[in-house]
This record gives C-alpha cells, sequence and structure tokens, in this order.
C-alpha cells in the first residue's frame, strides 16, 4: 500500500479525538469505586474490542498468531505489559507534581522516547537528519515537544491561580525530586506501546500473507501487545480490589452506606447502566488504537513520527474537551493565552510532521528500491 501521510495524519487526529473523551462515559458510572469500573471498562478496551475488530478485518486470525515468530509475540506482549505499568504510574506522578507539571513531564519523556529511541537503537536517526524530508520530520517533533511544554506551563499557571487551600488539596505531598524519577520512569514506559507495535512487525507482514488489507494489519498486532497492558491493569485492579473490598461492585445491586451502624438508607446501584458505561468507555478508549494503527500504516518511510502525531492529537482535543468541561473556565488572560499557543504548537505540529513526511512518499526512489 503506498503512503498517504495526509490521510495518516487524520487517522492519527480521530485517535487522539477518541482519547480524549472516552473517559466522559466513565463519568455516568455510579457506586462503583475506581478499580472496579476501570477493569470492567478495561475487558472492553484490552480484551473484547481488540479481539472483535481484528476478527473482522485479518482473515484466519488465529492461524496468524500461530505462524507469528515466538519472539515478536513475547516482546510485543512484554512492551504492552510495561506500557500497562508506564499508565498505572501516571497516579504517582500527578500525586508528586499536580497534574499540569506532571502530565507535561510524562508526556514530554512519552512522546520523545515514543518517537525517537527506536530510530536512534537502530543507527536511522543520522540518515534521517541529513535529508530535507527527515529534517523536517525532525523538525515537527521538536514543535511538538515544545507544544507540550507550552501546554505543561498554562496548567501550571491555572495551578498557581487558584486559591490556596485549593492548591494545598490538589498536591499535598509535593516532591519535584520524587516526581521528576517517577515522571522519568511513567514516560519512557508508556512509550512501550509504540515498541510493541513496532515489535509486532512480523505479525502484520503475516496478517497480510493471508490476505488482511494493509490498512488493518497492525489489527492483530494489537490483539497481543493489548493482552500485555491487560494483565498489568487486571492484577494491580485486583489488588486494589482485595485492598479496598471492592469487589462486590461486579455483581452488587445495592450500595452499603459508607458507615458501619449509620441510619442511611441502601442506595441501589444501577449495575446494568454501569456495565453499558463502561462498555462504551472501553470501546472508545481502544479507538484511538484503532485508528493509531491504522494511521502509521500510512506515514510511510517515517512511521516513528506516528508516536508525537498521537500524543499532540491527544493533548489538542484534550485541552478542547476541559475547555467543554469549563475547566479553564476563571483562568487569568496570560494562562489563556499559554494555552492558545501550546494548541497552535501541537496543531503546527501535525502540519509540519505530515508535509516532512509527504515529501518523502513522494520522493524517487532509487533504482534498489524499485526492484
Amino acid at each position: 500500500m503506498d503512503a498517504n501521510p495526509p490521510v495518516g495524519v487524520v487517522l492519527h487526529a480521530i485517535g487522539g479525538l477518541a482519547s480524549a473523551v472516552f473517559y466522559l462515559p466513565y463519568r455516568k458510572v455510579r457506586h462503583w469505586a475506581w478499580e472496579s469500573f476501570w477493569l470492567a471498562g478495561g475487558m472492553f478496551s484490552w480484551i473484547i474490542a481488540p479481539w472483535i475488530f481484528a476478527a473482522f478485518a485479518i482473515p484466519d486470525l488465529l492461524t496468524v498468531l500461530r505462524e507469528a515468530p515466538p519472539r515478536s509475540l513475547v516482546w510485543s506482549y512484554v512492551c504492552g505489559a510495561l506500557w500497562g505499568i508506564g499508565g498505572l504510574s501516571f497516579g504517582l506522578t500527578v500525586r508528586f507534581l499536580g497534574l499540569a507539571l506532571g502530565t507535561a513531564m510524562a508526556l514530554g519523556y512519552c512522546a520523545a522516547f515514543g518517537t525517537l529511541f527506536l530510530p536512534i537503537l537502530r543507527g536511522q536517526f543520522g540518515e534521517i537528519a541529513r535529508e530535507r524530508s527527515g529534517q523536517i520530520v525532525l523538525a515537527g517533533v521538536g514543535v511538538c515537544l515544545l507544544g507540550i511544554v507550552i501546554s505543561g506551563l498554562a496548567g501550571m499557571a491555572k495551578e498557581r491561580e487558584q486559591p490556596e487551600a485549593e492548591k494545598k488539596a490538589a498536591i499535598k505531598e509535593f516532591s519535584f525530586v520524587k516526581g521528576f524519577w517517577v515522571a522519568t520512569f511513567c514516560g519512557i514506559l508508556s512509550a512501550c506501546m509504540s515498541y510493541g507495535i513496532d515489535m509486532g512487525k512480523p505479525i502484520a507482514a503475516i496478517a497480510l500473507q493471508h490476505g488482511a488489507s494493509p490498512l488493518w494489519q497492525n489489527l492483530a498486532v494489537l490483539v497481543v501487545v493489548l493482552a500485555g497492558g491487560f494483565t498489568t491493569n487486571f492484577i494491580w485492579c485486583m489488588i486494589l480490589n482485595a485492598r479496598n473490598r471492592s469487589g462486590r461492585d461486579y455483581f452488587a445491586l445495592w450500595k452499603k452506606p459508607s458507615q458501619a451502624g449509620t441510619a442511611a438508607e441502601r442506595q441501589r446501584v444501577p449495575i446494568v447502566a454501569n456495565y453499558l458505561f463502561c462498555a462504551a468507555a472501553g470501546t472508545m478508549w481502544y479507538l484511538q488504537f484503532f485508528f493509531y494503527s491504522m494511521g502509521a500504516s500510512k506515514m510511510g518511510r517515517f512511521g516513528f513520527s506516528s508516536w508525537s502525531l498521537h500524543m499532540a492529537s491527544i493533548i489538542i482535543f484534550g485541552t478542547l474537551v476541559g475547555a467543554y468541561l469549563s475547566e479553564w473556565k476563571g483562568a487569568s488572560r496570560r494562562t489563556l493565552r499559554l494555552v492558545l499557543l501550546g494548541l497552535a504548537l501541537l496543531v503546527g505540529s501535525l502540519v509540519v510532521i505530515g508535509y516532512g513526511n509527504k515529501i518523502e512518499a513522494n520522493r524517487p526512489k532509487p533504482a534498489a528500491h524499485l526492484q
């Protein structure tokens, strides 16, 4: 399939939108602990949706996985498990640094490592940096990272403008040193999703041999990577269910009073609605990587830049959703200017990265490439 970077950018943007809005159905879940609705939704995110979409798109999916090289299966799964650990550690990042600074640092590391690590590891970075198209793509990655920094500064400015009582309530255990190391750990491990999909290229190649469309080839890889993510999230949620005695959430029709001996009446749990909202949220979460996998298949030789496109799209739409939910209400003009500057840089990075990839896709290939 010929590369088509503009289409790839659009697909990555749709994936970013799915990531930005997936949590909204969770806000409708009632009388369940976080770990309960996260795992219920995660069953759709990491197991049900990946298998259903891949089964429809990949002919002989089980045969493809059986024929896949064990090394590719193992590393894709391990990268998915590490990505799951990185996602779970994000809570600690926010705990020590606050939401704005923690998010900016974690996403900054995630974007940088998820985009640049593989070409550096493979010794391709120098070659990319010497070509005009590669220079443009790398410049776009730099603009993306700058946009993440500016967006983080906007969030920090918003936090500073909060009343002192709210700031203390938000970051009771602020520690830059602890937060720095946790954010580094979180960002690097969260980038493992990019590595997992890359490690799964042999799986995608076998899917193509079995008649899969090039656009859907990476869906077979997602089945393996997300199984790794499910493993780490399942273990952690089970631990929290046991610790918080919230395991009954999955089947209880009534919520007991929060305090023993209280005269408060039991509350009815809308268990069917809860599962439906979790299913919607989990499926929407999966769609971010459904569209990411398609977008990556369209980017051509510089597919490594897909991760920056993904990160930029998430922050762009996350900021817009936050504005819709009035999260920036009351912010100063200076803070709002930072928000707009961050958005402009991130949108600009999509254009620059897409343009660089388009130049590379249109570049005449050497004769050796045509044989």
